[in-house]
């Protein structure tokens, strides 16, 4: 098995990144979904609920973001290190986490038409892992996990059955991965939580399947909406109640990442 390709998404919620070459941190990838979109109330604004973010374009700077979307003008953003500090939620259910504000002169707001602010998470290690990890895992933004693995296998086998049931096959994109794998059999990753993964030069814990939600219906490209994969997942990968595809893991060193790097079963 070897890596097939690299993603970030350096604000949660908005297109990713490809690359070629990652660096890996305790927290996940560097850079990434260490911004994040809040409400008024200090919630994160993801694209479960706003699929508009799919259509931001991130280029990290130095110390910094330009964030591009249609119609809007670029916005340079600075790391806020002396910004606001603010408590938001990822998720309205999920515990505070500690950030810091910064100023976009309202440019979330009117991008996405109602009240929005963003937010940079200062310091990764403010954010425990709640389910499945050790007293000094930390994640940054996003959901959950540090990051996720997915296998070009397993999307093979979803869009074969997906185009056996009369539907178009779907992009990984859709999945939103970090690591995405070559050369592994399909669902050859439900084998695996528990397990220690090495991935490159580094180590990784493979946590537990990913429970997908309605944001693998949103076009990544486009932003519109549909009603699969999560249909043809519901009927062939419902497992103990979640909609599963891809593998949260738990780095457990630093270290980089190259696209062709080998992935191999560590224990």
């Amino acid at each position: 098995m070897r890596i097939a390709s690299l993603h970030s998404y350096p604000i949660k919620g908005s297109h990713r990144n490809d690359h070629d070459v990652a660096l890996v941190e305790r927290h996940g990838l560097a850079g990434d979904r260490r911004w994040i979109v809040v409400d008024q109330d200090g919630v994160g604004v993801t694209q479960r609920d706003t699929a508009l973010l799919s259509q931001l374009h991130v280029t990290p700077v130095g110390g910094g973001l330009v964030v591009r979307a249609a119609g809007m003008p670029d916005l340079r953003l600075a790391e806020p290190v002396d910004g606001p500090k603010e408590f938001v939620r990822v998720f309205k259910s999920k515990p505070q986490a500690p950030t810091r504000l910064a100023d976009d002169g309202g440019w979330f707001a009117t991008f996405l038409g109602r009240p929005a602010r963003i937010a940079w998470q200062e310091d990764p290690g403010g954010r425990p892992i709640l389910d499945a990890g050790r007293d000094d895992d930390r994640v940054s933004m996003a959901d959950g996990y540090p990051m996720l693995i997915t296998t070009e296998a397993s999307l093979a086998a979803l869009n074969d059955w997906l185009v056996e049931a009369g539907e178009e096959p779907v992009p990984m994109t859709r999945f939103r991965p970090n690591i995405v794998v070559a050369g592994a059999a399909p669902w050859a990753e439900d084998g695996w939580p528990g397990r220690r993964l090495m991935i490159g030069e580094v180590p990784f814990r493979a946590a537990r399947p990913c429970a997908r939600c309605l944001v693998t219906t949103i076009d990544q490209e486009t932003g519109v909406k549909g009603s699969q994969p999560l249909k043809i997942l519901g009927r062939h990968r419902n497992i103990d109640g979640g909609l599963m595809f891809g593998l949260n893991l738990i780095p457990d060193a630093v270290g980089s990442l190259r696209v062709g790097d080998p992935v191999t079963l560590a224990s």
